[in-house]
């Protein structure tokens, strides 16, 4: 869903002829016949498959599952190739940045709306405050229509969404890294445009959780109220456990069967409606030694005219400003870089956002 919206709108410029590789032809349907879009089938799981498609390719989108993203990245930039990516890995990135610097490669990881958006807005207020002391991010993805039970869609697999409720959540307090339980430290907020809703912990800062100097940081998602209360149920109750129970007809895989059950319950079909909700919060001291801060906050809905989600047009439309940001040359730094490193680069920041806001996505800062 977010591939094919970064496909069509990098296509959409002149100068630039788009391949999009995918192993499943019935996702690629919906991409032929669209103008300066090639489409081709392959097994990306598959480093030969991965090397033959970006033969001949001057930027690389990796917009894999997370499982495949880091060996994928890594094939991509082992052949000379600059690349952005969306695949969120959950290892380390920077265990390509010394393969990236000795090819002469730049990359971008999570180069998304969140982790991505909210990166680089740390990196710009990390540059422009004199001091930050404190953080926040809060952001979620949400259809516009709440249906009972869930009031909740998920715009890519209920196995990875459930991963973000059960893998402990770190944040950093008090200058040290802390680890606690997801779904704890819940609070109500109030969001123009939406109303209320319930902010719970995630683990989601990923790389800024290396970032010096600043002694609090936090990301909580976002869903209606009353969603974190039926999530906790179904943890307490065991059914995201790993552990194989033995039933009539055999072992069962709790958390197996429960996506499955939460597939249907969550699918988000083509032409429901959603809206992409985000706050970034930021305090400390300005350069010349007085308390500011500042207040980012984000509202896009789908897309009626290009039948486009939020979800796809907030990670993708990111994605792809940081496409045009290499193809331009305005981004010149070789190796793995997150995104808070755009971040504190001016004309690169604004770069994104002018991108962005030229799509219908926009940012409206406050400053205190």
């Amino acid at each position: 869903m977010v591939g094919r919206a970064i496909a069509l709108d990098l296509a959409s410029d002149d100068d630039l002829q788009v391949v999009s590789a995918d192993v499943s032809k019935e996702a690629l349907e919906p991409l032929e016949g669209a103008g300066g879009v090639t489409t081709v089938q392959a097994d990306l799981s598959r480093k030969e498959e991965v090397e033959a498609v970006i033969a001949g390719a001057d930027i690389v989108v990796g917009a894999v599952p997370g499982f495949m993203g880091y060996r994928t990245v890594r094939t991509v930039i082992e052949a000379g190739v600059d690349i952005v990516d969306i695949s969120f890995f959950p290892e380390d990135f920077r265990g390509l940045d010394p393969i990236a610097r000795e090819r002469g490669v730049r990359c971008l990881v999570d180069f998304g709306v969140a982790p991505g958006c909210s990166n680089l807005i740390c990196g710009r207020v990390s540059e422009s405050f004199g001091r930050v002391d404190r953080f926040l991010c809060m952001v979620g993805g949400l259809p516009e229509e709440r249906r009972l039970p869930w009031e909740y869609q998920a715009p890519f697999s209920p196995a990875d969404v459930i991963e973000e409720y059960t893998r402990i959540a770190r944040i950093v307090r008090d200058g040290r890294i802390v680890s606690l339980p997801p779904l704890t430290e819940s609070e109500l907020i109030d969001f123009e445009g939406v109303g209320t809703l319930e902010a719970f912990l995630t683990d989601g800062l990923r790389s800024l959780l290396l970032v010096e100097g600043i002694p609090d940081m936090v990301e909580k998602t976002l869903r209606y109220p009353g969603y974190i209360d039926k999530v906790k149920l179904l943890a307490d109750s065991g059914f995201f456990s790993i552990e194989p129970r033995r039933t009539g007809n055999g072992d069962v895989v709790p958390l197996e069967l429960t996506s499955q059950l939460l597939f249907d319950a969550w699918k988000q079909d083509p032409g429901d409606r959603d809206l992409t909700v985000m706050r970034v919060e930021a305090q400390g001291e300005s350069k010349k030694g007085q308390p500011v801060s500042s207040v980012w906050d984000m509202l896009d809905r789908y897309d009626d005219g290009s039948r486009t989600s939020s979800m796809a047009r907030t990670t993708g439309y990111t994605c792809t400003a940081g496409v045009r940001m290499l193809a331009s040359g305005l981004w010149k730094v070789q190796g793995a870089s997150p995104p808070e490193d755009v971040g504190r680069d001016r004309v690169c920041f604004e770069f994104v956002m002018d991108q962005l806001r030229a799509r219908g996505i926009e940012f409206r800062m406050t400053e205190v």
